[in-house]
């Protein structure tokens, strides 16, 4: 017989919402198990038994914004930390793009659990996510995530001469971090001190780890791309909102 899960799990599987909004509506009543409103927390389903929300849910979750920002140096992108600002203090509207081809309309309301989905390091520039969705917070940072991410690396060989294929190969595939090889990534030249990186993880300073490793040094880090949204020409510390037509 198949175990019972968790309702927020079961709900967060099925792409419904995240398990925070699936509490929350559950508390409010707004979700129902074979047709029986369920509005206790903590309660287990059948993955045979069928989930449904009711209509307020959907509205709830349409009016959920999510902004993509060009991050400068400087920013972090979570919480405060040592005096740095986070990322979300740029979305106001004076820093929002003035080309933002998004008819959505600014309102404070929209910073209220704002958070990011993935993250960049201080020293790192281009592309970050902040969303009020949990469905787009779980498809770029959920545990099977296969999203890619597109950077551009400027970096500097600490040793004489090239960088060896060899360790390029590498660089592809064939480095372990923290015990775990890394998935297989994409890592090419684009010119003579610029390297392209695509990977489909994010562990922690990674790009810079994995440089280190092979003996590159890295001066500037850039992301301008995730899944198919790209960064194009969206000036550093502005932002805008990601239209209803894109789709990572």
């Amino acid at each position: 017989m198949t175990e019972p899960l968790r309702l927020s799990k079961r709900m967060s599987e099925l792409g419904l919402c995240s398990r925070r909004e699936a509490d929350e509506w559950i508390a409010r009543g707004w979700v129902r198990v074979d047709g029986k409103v369920v509005s206790e927390l903590g309660s287990k389903v059948l993955p045979s038994q069928k989930i449904t929300v009711e209509r307020q849910a959907a509205a709830e979750q349409s009016k959920r914004v999510t902004v993509l920002i060009n991050k400068p140096v400087g920013y972090v992108s979570g919480q405060a930390e040592d005096g740095y600002k986070p990322a979300v203090t740029l979305v106001s509207p004076e820093n929002r793009w003035a080309d933002d081809p998004s008819p959505e309309r600014f309102h404070p309301t929209q910073l209220r659990s704002l958070v990011p989905a993935g993250r960049l390091d201080i020293d790192s520039v281009g592309l970050l996510v902040l969303t009020q969705d949990g469905r787009i917070a779980k498809q770029l940072i959920g545990e099977d995530t296969s999203i890619e991410k597109e950077y551009l690396v400027r970096v500097q060989y600490t040793k004489p001469g090239r960088l060896p294929d060899a360790e390029l190969r590498k660089l592809n595939h064939g480095l372990w971090m923290d015990g775990k090889p890394l998935l297989p990534a994409k890592v090419s030249w684009q010119n003579d001190d610029q390297l392209r990186f695509v990977l489909k993880e994010g562990k922690k300073r990674q790009i810079r780890r994995m440089c280190d490793m092979v003996g590159l040094k890295v001066i500037g880090l850039k992301r301008v791309r995730i899944g198919r949204v790209k960064l194009g020409d969206l000036p550093p510390g502005q932002w805008r909102y990601l239209r209803p037509d894109e789709q990572f």
